[in-house]
């Protein structure tokens, strides 16, 4: 077993500033499939750290329940609450949401998403390049300049946050002028260890509907010490669930075409629809989860050929190479770096003897960079085939957004590849403070047009 003082900061939220610690995980991966982790405020975890082990776990709900213990490392506050979260069931209960969510998303509903993703993705670039105002949620910042052959902006928050915003408000049918208001719940859920983020309250109420108003007025505030609740608990995001009730409450009294409205009608099948309460959770996984992973795989994936100018070099020369340089781009940045199950019994794993009630943790960054499966992993390569990467997990919780995730990704680099003939850092990055999310707060860059 490594010592506790050793691996004590894999889970300090400082450590992930200046990037995952990349070295010391390939020493522990070296050493063996897992590691015991010691926690400044809880029990330690079995960390997991070669691509085959953390497939297993994934792949074996039985023994590593999502439900025991939830799915964030830290012990939730209100785990009653958070374990009716669809992120944090196991089968059969969340087998049954899954198969009325991969039914809402219909072959019709899947290729408007894709256009309007491709047309979103072209209107952010133009905004970028030509300075022009599309009506996207946020401004742009100094550098961008109408008309300019070059310029600088911030990608990360100019560009990169508002795609992936878009995209879910298209997927929730969120109200344009109620956008903004899922950008500071993904910022108070993700950014909680980090004081920029933790709490975000940038939407005006008085731009919004009578829905984000009526939601708005139940935000939290901070205590006398700045803090807020758990925004894992349902008292940390009653904004956040009495919008979603709301918005349940409009689209069952007149539903759209988006994958929202077909889920709720869904009345068919031997499945029981979705109830009110069910939804209010599926709508803080999809307005959360699925708008930070991509807002931070986005400029991660950027960083990547910032910091690899052959391989921006061969995308340009042959923008064929796109689909496999997005894959590449997901397994070197991986922006969610580890998720928690919990042993329901005694097992063993490589030479650990893990015991019933073991917190057991998967890392993705190291095992998207397990050199069993990636010959050198530290390299990036656009043309790296096959690559298993595991950044949208594996087994039942597979993330169900992969496929429009990959979209955005591939629409996003192909119109700024197209628009730019240079894209240079203008400073350094700055990452988010998360022990979970490989996240981007700000990524100053310049460009010059193609």
């Amino acid at each position: 077993m490594t010592a506790p003082q050793e691996t004590a900061p894999l889970l300090d939220p400082a450590t992930y500033e200046t990037g995952p610690p990349l070295a010391e995980l390939a020493r522990l991966r070296a050493a063996g499939p897992v590691a015991w982790v010691d926690e400044p405020a809880g029990p330690g975890c079995w960390l997991v750290l070669r691509h085959a082990e953390v497939e297993r776990v994934l792949k074996d709900p039985a023994t590593f329940s999502s439900w025991l213990g939830a799915t964030q490392v830290q012990d939730a506050g209100d785990l009653p609450w958070v374990r009716r979260m669809m992120l944090n069931m196991d089968p059969p209960d969340h087998s049954r949401l899954r198969r009325l969510l991969t039914r809402s998303f219909t072959p019709r509903a899947v290729a408007a998403l894709t256009a309007s993703i491709e047309a979103t993705a072209a209107a952010l670039v133009d905004r970028m390049v030509d300075g022009a105002d599309d009506g996207m949620v946020a401004g742009a910042s100094e550098g961008m300049v109408a008309g300019a052959s070059e310029g600088r902006c911030d990608f990360a928050k100019d560009v990169a946050a508002d795609l992936p915003l878009v995209t879910l408000a298209d997927v929730l049918g969120v109200p344009a002028e109620d956008r903004r208001l899922m950008f500071d719940w993904s910022n108070r859920v993700i950014g909680w260890q980090d004081p920029d983020y933790a709490s975000s309250a940038a939407f005006d109420a008085s731009t919004g509907t009578a829905m984000a108003r009526q939601a708005v007025a139940l935000r939290p505030v901070p205590d006398a010490d700045g803090r807020l609740p758990d925004p894992r608990t349902r008292a940390g995001m009653p904004d956040l669930y009495a919008y979603a009730r709301l918005l349940a409450e409009e689209k069952r009294r007149t539903p759209g075409r988006d994958v929202m409205s077909i889920l709720l009608a869904q009345t068919d099948g031997d499945d029981p629809p979705v109830s009110d309460a069910e939804f209010e959770k599926m709508f803080w996984l999809f307005a959360v989860a699925g708008n930070e992973t991509l807002r931070n795989g986005l400029p991660g994936g950027l960083i990547a050929l910032l910091s690899h100018p052959e391989a921006m070099a061969q995308l340009r020369a042959d923008p064929g190479l796109l689909p496999g340089a997005v894959e590449e781009m997901l397994r070197w940045w991986t922006p969610v770096m580890v998720f928690r199950r919990t042993a329901t019994r005694d097992v063993t794993i490589g030479d650990a003897r893990v015991r019933a009630g073991d917190k057991v943790v998967v890392s993705f960054t190291s095992a998207n960079r397990d050199e069993r499966v990636f010959a050198e992993p530290e390299r990036f390569d656009v043309r790296r085939a096959p690559n298993p990467q595991l950044s949208f997990g594996h087994g039942p919780h597979f993330c169900l957004g992969a496929q429009l995730a990959r979209v955005q990704m591939r629409a996003l680099f192909a119109e700024l590849l197209r628009r730019t003939s240079v894209l240079e850092l203008d400073g350094p990055p700055a990452l988010l403070r998360s022990s979970f999310q490989r996240g981007v707060k700000r990524l100053p860059i310049r460009w010059v047009a193609a």
